[in-house]
């Protein structure tokens, strides 16, 4: 009960303007608000000099422009430490709110607060700005919508000024508003619809953090720690109330008195004259019964009828729906109000917060006719009010299953849940003097959960000054037993009504306007129970003071309880995705190039590539066993080492069907380590005159640069690529990370068309053959497979045979060999030319135990540089106004004199300085004078006699603020410990702090880190798993940590005790790392110095900081770690086109854990547990669990982006239970595209336009396509794009098989080599109707084929012209494409079939168009080859 009171005291709401709820209601909008950065100097150099230890937060509160009015709960983000001189102050914290105020007057109001403690040690707030956050935009239906970041401009004051009448909408363009210069606060505000399923446990207008727990929501997945950001419900549970009594003191006949008598008073009180209080009746006795989570009801509150208990005894079987009347004469004596049926609450949730709340309302009404027995609906409807008198509230113990509870009643002044006015509690001013010594009244009930059964026997009563309960004596009954009796106390279930259906209130409701008056019949003449009552009740306007209330429940009395809608179940059912079977199979084959291969790529003349020394490089067999030494590599003399890429041939393949269009010109993307990604220029490709017919490894065209005038270059063949990777390039103990790349790693490379700028395919090579091993150069030859995957629509894949609830068989990828290509792979050994210091040196990621021993010790140093100069004892003396800016701005004399040791150095030029008192001089003497020359140089001396007095105030204050933590700052320095990590994407990265204790007292240390990426190892399995993966043997402590929630663990020190701390850092995060580098890295043969030193090859490195406090807050050790990233390595690469603005579903099956590299050794059938990671947040990639021997789907949600965005991410898949290192690692590339829905039947042309939109200059363009046989464009050439223009390209689509798939259509500018514009053709075929069918056996072997005929009929009366298409036609060719026929006569059709090497069938379909080239018939011809 403690948890519901804190949260409904800290979160009561200030309500919206009245005027505000006349308004029409609205559907309520969730919105999600990030407050990431407060950048500029916000607080003001008077609250930094007043206050110490300053810290900021912000705070946001709602306001509404029109009614002056602020309302809501104002919010607090998390209080963070302000620097100086002061920077940039990090929030990142989501902000949740909704609400149905949907109007651009309704603001969020921002304010920075700063605080700090006096001198005195007393905490002061200040406030240094606030900003106006507009929600809605200026159309009152539409609110904003743009994720992007927004800068928020703040202003001086106090968000109190937005009170002040002068300050009239837009308050941003008002004279009083004065703007904070170079200050804006760093925002994102974006509808939020996952939010909508939790309105339900959110109040309206309420802001709450994402880090909050809300009552009745799961907590978040991951270390986020954000719920709402995807909101998960807990479930809930039903409960029922039976058997509910309510006692009031001293009786109900004298609480009913007084409290009729006391309205009496208050109705004279207010001026509205006299009223007999014998005449006033009280028409209902109704209790409000709803679950409340702290925030607000769950659910709207259930009414109910109570009536009192003699009623019930008296008149079991009679109707409820008769006036009930309580006065002295009418009640005689019954001491309790009784609900006669059951109360069902199916929302309650298993939670601290999750109460009952009890609300006893009475609603009094005087009669006006004159005899006093039948009063009209109008004349009732003028005094009718409504007034609560008690409530009650009981946090359940849900892990009981039934019980009976005793709950105080609560009234008077305190807060309520539905923050009325209440009836006052007993005291001693009551008129009763029984009254006066008992106590407000209580409710009795009983409870069970998950029963829809009453219980047999009630179980006994407790009572206390808490809500209480104990089981019952009886379990309750099952729901497949018969129902028992209802208890003798009360009457039967059908005997009260559930909800204000049959009210007497309702109908008699005032109307709010005078004018509008309701014509019913009396309620005394009302049907008992009848439908029309009802219908009648419905029918009024409920516009009412009180019929508004819960007036749509009013059905709920018409329908079984059984009837009322339920939770769906949900049932276990896997998505329907096409599995994308991984494996190796769909990666390209290497080997050797053939003899044949190597004697014409010799003949070639392409360039040798030498050593050192000028000889040539040995020679390797990529097909041979590698064994390698990393130690032998480190221990290398020649240290640089110059990777070449040589690309010398791409070569057709034999199977390729030859009347598929073959690239002029390619080019080619990769990366190499981390280096920035490379791309090739075009290269020709030049077909040798003695190639012949392509065979399986025949060489047919070789690779020659291409000059800018288009033709290719007359000197030597092929291209090639140096990257220089050495000591000057490396980072200390880098090496053997670059060595450990070459050994594992592999080469991804793109293959390009050159004209058409479509993927031709993608080849991989390993580098394990360039570790030079002690040689002085080495080089591989290669020939490597380039592999074309399709991937089919996602409607198509169902086609495979059903195994069992949402499962098919694993469908694997198409995967086309569309040629090879010849690459040559070297790495040539130089000595280092200039000395690196550290250059050798092993990294101290090897050590996986880090101690601070070596930072016992202060070496000096200057307090104004903050330890930078660690190696230097001397400083040199500097002005403080050259090395503080923030002072700089501050001084007189330094401003007038100019800023920064530029400016102090020109002001010590003597001739400069000769000539300005020369001109100001002259000046004083035009000026007036020489009397005036000497007033004016009086005057001028004591200004700047001042000026330097202020000055040396303000240099004194500043160095008596700054002196102590400069100290503390270079002192920390003593305690802290430098490291450097070198991580990998995805690989946890094990290390032990050792933390001695340097105090003679114990300790409790909380260990503090300030990035989320490294964390504390607190699980003792996961410690022990991973020292013994690193081999280390120190040792492993139990329950070594004290976990607190979210906080930070603490753990405990005797004095001079030592512990090893257990730290495991591992990103997913995986940025461009080579954007940030210097393209110079990458050099070709043919361009300037290879060897030349790159200008910046550093990546970007991780920092993170480890605080050990200790039980005063004073730090004990200090870690700060470096981490170096590196590359890491790629299993495989998949390569996605997909339309633009939509989601990709993909399911990629798992190979069986057997065959991947590096897996886990485990008995027969056990199947380790799969875990699968993204490194992009918004990329949705999960797999499930399933039955050992299943196969196993990671699946991926990826939103594509605006065409031609490309989005890269990585797919990183865990086989261990810690997640220390990948199985695999997938790199997923997602192309966005227009797309274009084209339905059509196979064989048959379909025709389409698209619209071209010229750009700002005159292009030439042509149009190229993935599918040259399918799709033809018109213009068919080059054609010029007139700028700012609209042109149409007409596209015919002649598919000429069934399905559905893509097809890529490109528009390039043929000068520039530009991609102008691109689509994706989605192919929705259909197969036409076949109205003949033959079959063929031929051989299979060399030969020319086989002539066969056909013959059909023209079945017009008129001559005709037909055409011929087939759907393979590398396998069937026709004597003649088209032909003529007159009326009714046949012709005979030739046909010539292709022999194959392959014994099988193939279905050939034979289309026969007309002369729009529209399908007249279909033949299949079935072909076997035997």
């Amino acid at each position: 009960m403690n948890d519901w009171h804190r949260i409904f005291t800290q979160n009561v709401l200030v309500p919206p303007h009245p005027q505000r709820a006349r308004q029409p209601v609205k559907e309520s909008t969730a919105f999600q608000c990030v407050l990431k950065w407060l950048d500029g100097p916000i607080i003001r150099q008077g609250v930094l000099e007043a206050l110490s230890e300053v810290e900021c937060h912000l705070r946001v509160s709602f306001f509404d422009v029109t009614y002056r009015h602020f309302f809501g709960r104002t919010w607090k983000t998390t209080v963070k430490p302000t620097k100086r001189p002061p920077s940039r102050i990090v929030f990142n914290e989501p902000l949740y709110f909704h609400t149905s105020l949907n109007h651009p007057h309704i603001v969020a109001v921002v304010e920075v607060v700063a605080e700090g403690k006096k001198r005195d040690g007393t905490l002061q707030t200040s406030s240094c700005g606030f900003g106006i956050l507009r929600i809605f935009s200026n159309q009152p239906n539409s609110p904003t919508s743009a994720s992007q970041d927004k800068r928020l401009r703040l202003y001086h004051g106090t968000p109190r000024a937005l009170l002040h009448p002068l300050l009239q909408d837009p308050a941003e363009q008002n004279k009083h508003m004065t703007l904070i210069e170079n200050c804006s606060l760093q925002y994102t505000l974006k509808p939020h619809p996952a939010l909508e399923p939790a309105f339900h446990l959110l109040p309206e207008n309420l802001l709450v953090s994402g880090l909050q727990q809300i009552p009745g929501l799961l907590p978040a997945h991951g270390e986020s720690g954000d719920a709402l950001r995807k909101p998960r419900l807990q479930k809930p549970i039903t409960g029922h109330l039976d058997d509910l009594f309510f006692t009031l003191y001293p009786s109900l006949e004298k609480f009913e008195e007084e409290l009729l008598e006391l309205h009496v008073q208050d109705h004279f009180q207010e001026g509205c004259g006299p009223l007999d209080g014998g005449g006033l009746e009280i028409l209902e006795r109704r209790l409000r019964v709803g679950v409340h989570n702290g925030l607000g009801f769950v659910q709207r509150p259930q009414v109910v009828v109570l009536v009192p208990e003699m009623d019930v005894a008296l008149t079991r079987s009679a109707s409820f729906s008769r006036k009930v009347v309580s006065s002295s004469k009418t009640s005689s004596g019954s001491q309790a109000l009784v609900l006669r049926s059951r109360l069902r609450l199916p929302e309650m949730v298993g939670h601290p917060a999750f109460a009952v709340v009890f609300q006893l309302e009475y609603v009094f009404s005087s009669p006006a006719g004159v005899d006093g027995n039948a009063a009209s609906v109008t004349s009732l409807s003028n005094l009718a009010c409504m007034h609560m008198v008690r409530w009650a509230v009981w946090n359940p113990l849900l892990e009981a299953d039934s019980g009976r509870v005793t709950l105080p009643l609560q009234g008077g002044i305190q807060p309520n849940p539905s923050h009325c006015l209440v009836y006052k509690v007993p005291s001693a001013s009551m008129s009763s003097e029984e009254v006066k010594q008992v106590e407000s009244g209580t409710v009795r009930f009983q409870f069970s959960l998950g029963s829809e059964e009453h219980l047999d026997a009630p179980a006994e009563p407790v009572s206390g000054p808490k809500a209480e309960r104990q089981p019952a004596r009886k379990p309750p009954t099952s729901p497949s037993s018969p129902p028992a009796p209802a208890p003798r106390g009360l009457a039967a279930l059908q005997d009260s009504p559930v909800g204000p259906g049959l009210s007497i209130s309702q109908l008699a409701a005032s109307p709010r306007s005078p004018t509008q008056h309701c014509v019913a019949r009396p309620t005394s003449q009302l049907p008992h129970g009848s439908r029309a009552s009802l219908t009648q009740a419905q029918e009024f306007p409920l516009e009412g003071g009180i019929s508004h209330l819960e007036a749509d429940l009013s059905q709920t009395c018409l329908v079984p309880e059984t009837s009322i809608a339920e939770q769906l179940q949900e049932l276990p059912f896997t998505p329907l995705h096409a599995p994308i079977v991984a494996g190796t199979q769909t990666r390209s084959s290497a080997g050797q190039p053939s003899r044949a291969s190597m004697v014409l790529l010799q003949s070639s003349g392409f360039p040798e590539i030498l050593d050192a020394n000028k000889q040539p490089a040995e020679a390797i067999n990529p097909t041979d066993p590698m064994t390698f030494n990393l130690q032998k590599e480190e221990s290398d003399c020649l240290q640089s080492n110059e990777m070449v890429l040589q690309f010398l041939a791409f070569s057709r393949v034999a199977q390729d069907c030859r009347g598929t269009s073959w690239p002029k010109t390619v080019y080619f993307t990769f990366q190499f380590y981390r280096f920035p990604p490379a791309t090739t220029p075009r290269l020709q490709l030049v077909q040798l005159d003695e190639a012949g017919q392509p065979g399986s490894g025949a060489l047919t065209h070789i690779l020659v640069p291409v000059s800018r005038d288009g033709t290719f270059d007359a000197g030597s063949p092929g291209f090639q690529l140096r990257y220089m990777v050495g000591p000057g390039f490396l980072k200390p103990g880098e090496r053997r990370c670059f060595a450990h790349y070459l050994a594992v790693q592999t080469l991804q490379i793109d293959v390009w068309d050159g004209d058409s700028l479509l993927l031709i395919g993608s080849a991989a090579v390993q580098m394990k053959h360039l570790l030079r091993q002690g040689r002085p150069a080495v080089q591989a030859s290669h020939e490597l497979e380039v592999v074309a995957t399709e991937y089919e629509q996602d409607t198509m894949v169902v086609s495979g045979d059903v195994l069992g609830f949402g499962r098919v068989k694993p469908i694997g990828v198409h995967s086309v060999v569309k040629g090879r290509l010849h690459l040559t792979l070297a790495n040539v050994g130089h000595l280092c030319e200039q000395k690196v210091r550290g250059c050798s040196t092993l990294p101290p990621t090897r050590s996986r135990v880090i101690s601070n021993d070596g930072a016992s010790r202060f070496s000096g140093g200057s307090l104004l540089t903050s330890g930078s100069s660690r190696r230097k004892h001397v400083v040199q003396a500097q002005k403080l106004a050259d090395v503080d800016s923030e002072l700089a701005a501050m001084l007189l004399t330094h401003a007038r004199q100019g800023t920064g040791p530029r400016d102090v150095g020109r002001e010590s030029d003597a001739t400069r300085r000769r000539k300005l008192e020369r001109m100001k001089s002259v000046r004083l003497q035009e000026a007036g004078g020489e009397l005036g020359r000497r007033g004016t140089s009086v005057l001028a001396q004591q200004s700047v006699r001042t000026q330097h007095l202020r000055d040396l105030q303000v240099i004194a204050a500043y160095r008596e603020r700054t002196k102590a933590e400069s100290i503390a700052s270079l002192l920390s320095l003593a305690i802290t410990t430098e490291h450097t990590l070198h991580a990998t994407l995805g690989v946890a990265e094990f290390f032990e702090f050792v933390l001695k204790n340097p105090h003679n007292t114990q300790h409790t240390v909380t260990v503090e880190i300030d990035n989320p990426e490294l964390s504390v190892i607190v699980d003792s399995q996961e410690w022990r798993d991973f020292k013994g993966a690193a081999g280390l043997h120190t040792p492993v402590e139990e329950d070594m940590f004290h976990l607190r929630g979210s906080l930070a663990p603490q753990l405990y020190l005797r004095p001079h005790e030592t512990a090893h701390i257990p730290f495991k850092f591992q990103s997913f995060s995986a940025g461009q790392l080579a954007t940030v580098q210097a393209s110079s890295g990458l050099s070709n043969e043919k361009g300037t110095d290879a060897v030349s030193p790159w200008k910046s090859s550093a990546v970007p490195a991780k920092h993170a900081k480890v605080l050990f406090r200790a039980s005063g807050g004073k730090p004990i050790a200090v870690l700060c770690l470096t981490v170096e990233l590196q590359p890491h390595v790629v299993d495989q690469v998949f390569r996605f086109y997909h339309p633009e603005l939509s989601f990709l579903k993909k399911a990629i099956r798992l190979p069986p854990w057997h065959t991947l590299p590096g897996a886990p050794v485990g008995m027969l059938g056990e199947d380790p547990p799969v875990h699968v990671r993204c490194s992009d947040p918004n990329v949705i990639c999960e797999t499930q669990n399933v039955g050992p021997g299943e196969p196993r789907d990671v699946f991926l949600k990826v939103a594509s982006g605006p065409s031609p965005e490309i989005k890269d991410f990585f797919v990183i898949i865990y086989s261990d239970r810690w997640l220390a290192t990948p199985t695999q690692t997938w790199q997923v590339y997602l192309h966005s595209l227009q797309r274009v829905d084209v339905s059509c039947v196979a064989g048959q042309l379909t025709r389409l336009s698209l619209v071209l939109r010229g750009t700002q200059t005159v292009r030439k363009v042509r149009a190229f396509t993935s599918h040259p046989q399918e799709l033809k464009t018109d213009p068919k050439g080059v054609f010029v794009l007139p700028p700012r223009g609209v042109q149409d390209l007409h596209v015919g689509v002649r598919p000429l098989r069934a399905g559905s798939r893509f097809v890529h259509l490109n528009l390039v500018d043929v000068d520039c080599h530009q991609l102008v514009a691109s689509w994706l053709v989605c192919l929705s075929c259909r197969q036409p109707l076949i109205s003949k069918a033959f079959e063929i056996t031929l051989a299979v072997g060399e030969g020319k084929g086989v002539n066969k005929r056909i013959t059909y009929t023209n079945p017009y009366p008129s001559r005709r012209t037909f055409h011929l298409h087939n759907d393979h036609p590398e396998l069937l060719r026709f004597r003649e494409d088209s032909f003529q026929v007159a009326g009714g006569e046949t012709h005979t059709i030739g046909l010539q079939f292709a022999p194959s090497q392959r014994v099988g069938e193939e279905e050939i379909l034979i289309y026969i168009n007309d002369h729009e080239d529209k399908n007249e018939e279909a033949f299949c011809v079935k072909v076997i080859y035997q």
